[in-house]
């Protein structure tokens, strides 16, 4: 049990520092992973916790989806930029 409380907060500390590096790197690609990597913890935080389900919806919706959209919107941003020079 005092392993699993051990590696719950090593992933909280990883959680800020991703959160922290997201908003701090410049390139927005990298930006948008280090959110996806802060929603990826929080699943894995979920699953230690004994919520699978919100594990898995974290997962699936917020480190998945959510990045995609991200990254998406990213690329569809640079080609809108690109028409316009």
């Amino acid at each position: 049990m005092e392993l699993q409380h051990g590696i719950i907060i090593l992933m909280g500390l990883a959680m800020i520092l991703s959160a922290i590096l997201a908003m701090v790197v410049k390139d927005l690609i990298s930006s948008v992973v280090a959110v996806g990597v802060v929603s990826l913890f929080a699943s894995i935080i979920y699953l230690l916790l004994q919520a699978p389900d919100v594990a898995m919806t974290e997962a699936a919706i917020g480190a998945g989806l959510s990045t995609l959209i991200f990254l998406y919107a990213l690329h569809k941003t640079k080609d809108a930029e690109e028409e316009n020079d």
